[in-house]
């Protein structure tokens, strides 16, 4: 299928394939009402519609996923204005969240002082935030590959007269604004 498109955003360009997912029960009656689907990209016809459902299906977890990084892994809360800094730092939250997988089955149930104790299910999912809260202690039996810092004495500083390059100032881009020069890549 192709869409209408303006002069700006010429969608001729990018067809897709339309889906109509439809989910019903054993006795054949609709579950929810009809899902539309859009996939797009050059090997869309080799996906197969079984495949577009499952994906789509996962986008669940990878929000949620997206959500606990940013709520409580603080993948946000850097701000630079290098770029390279900034996907360290994304590189640095996303193996903290797969530390945090990789450490689902050695954690304990350490519920919060509202929640209700109960015995930890083993077959109930753990969440990220549960492996968080149960991660030091995991860590302190675990035990750390390297030796723990040891204080060196005071950093000299800058030399005296030393002078630092000033940040190149780049214009404020507003919505709606449409700039001449060329979008660079931003973080």
């Amino acid at each position: 299928m192709l869409m209408r498109g303006t002069q700006e955003e010429q969608m001729y360009k990018c067809p897709f394939t339309l889906v109509r997912v439809n989910v019903t029960d054993d006795t054949g009656c609709a579950v929810w009402k009809p899902m539309w689907l859009i996939v797009i990209g050059e090997q869309r016809e080799r996906i197969s519609l079984t495949e577009v459902y499952h994906c789509y299906r996962q986008r669940f977890d990878i929000e949620h996923m997206f959500r606990f990084k940013k709520q409580r892994l603080l993948m946000t809360n850097y701000q630079t204005p290098e770029v390279k800094h900034e996907e360290n730092w994304i590189r640095l939250v996303m193996l903290a969240y797969v530390q945090l997988w990789a450490a689902k089955d050695l954690s304990n149930h350490l519920p919060r002082p509202w929640e209700r104790p109960h015995e930890q299910n083993n077959a109930k999912i753990i969440s990220p935030s549960t492996v968080q809260r149960d991660f030091q202690r995991i860590i302190s039996e675990i035990g750390k590959p390297g030796n723990s810092p040891e204080p060196r004495g005071n950093a000299t500083g800058r030399v005296r007269g030393q002078t630092q390059t000033k940040r190149v100032k780049h214009p404020v881009i507003k919505k709606g604004q449409k700039s001449n020069t060329p979008q660079h890549q931003a973080a």
